[in-house]
């Protein structure tokens, strides 16, 4: 079978993968939600014809939006993801034993039940008794709780759509406020090859807010450009200050003690971004 799916990511610019099959489709009034079956990366999340996650990469970014946060802070209890409906995040989370619960606000339920069906090795935590899973708009979510979490997962889609509320300063001091004393936030921010202004952008608005801005690397081989950042806001912990030698050990693939120091070392074009 030649049949391919192709991820028109700017007018100059395509993702095409091989597809063996087409396992889910449906229409929700979000976004249009597909899970495919592909050749080279198995199964793969696709939301209005974009790339979420495969279950052949998916834990290098869940393990970093998740583990370098949570090993910054001493001991945290109360966590909130928003988007993330794959569940990839909640799996990460459950892995810190000091945390009590993870509250998962997704906006759109066919994103949670499309990968409960299709990627339970991805959605197993969605289950599990320590996450709680509430269907609604992240952004009124966090205006809601004020000094609640003491971190909060900002997993969101590109900023488009849905989850274009999610890029901006005012979300950011809501999401200041939602946190304790001591918390802090971590956010995917796009690639430094194709979304320079907006990285830069997101950068100048966290550090208007938080006492401490941090960008930090990793490589997901499904993402345009393969390389992808991560913006940390906190209030106090600097994830660079972090002593190894005390990072637990867990069941990983990507993250580790090292990874956690060196996902800070900017090459010289993405540290022009932060200046």
């Amino acid at each position: 079978m030649n049949l391919w799916f192709t991820e028109y990511q700017n007018q100059n610019l395509t993702i095409g993968c091989r597809i063996s099959k087409t396992l889910h489709y449906e229409k929700t009034p979000f976004q249009e939600i597909m899970v495919v079956d592909t050749v080279q990366f198995g199964r793969m999340l696709l939301l209005d014809d974009v790339i979420q996650t495969t279950v052949a990469d998916e834990f290098v970014y869940h393990e970093m939006i998740t583990h370098v946060g949570l090993n910054t802070l001493p001991d945290p209890r109360r966590v909130l993801i928003i988007g993330g409906g794959d569940g990839g995040s909640v799996r990460e989370v459950l892995k810190h034993r000091s945390v009590e619960k993870v509250t998962l606000v997704e906006i759109d339920r066919g994103v949670i039940e499309a990968a409960k069906k299709h990627l339970p090795e991805i959605s197993c935590g969605l289950d599990d008794p320590r996450a709680e899973v509430i269907i609604d708009d992240g952004i009124k979510h966090v205006k809601e709780h004020k000094n609640t979490y003491d971190m909060i997962i900002v997993d969101s889609t590109d900023p488009v759509g849905p989850a274009e509320g999610l890029f901006g300063a005012g979300f950011y001091r809501d999401v200041y406020d939602a946190l304790t004393e001591t918390g802090l936030f971590v956010a995917q921010t796009e690639s430094p090859f194709f979304n320079r202004d907006l990285i830069s952008r997101i950068i100048g608005d966290v550090r208007s807010i938080f006492p401490m801005a941090r960008l930090f690397l990793a490589n997901v081989p499904t993402y345009p450009g393969g390389l992808w950042t991560f913006t940390m806001g906190t209030k106090r912990y600097d994830p660079m200050e972090v002593d190894p030698g005390g990072i637990p050990v867990m069941d990983t693939r990507y993250y580790s003690p090292e990874i956690h120091r060196t996902s800070f070392v900017l090459p010289p074009f993405v540290k022009e971004l932060v200046k």
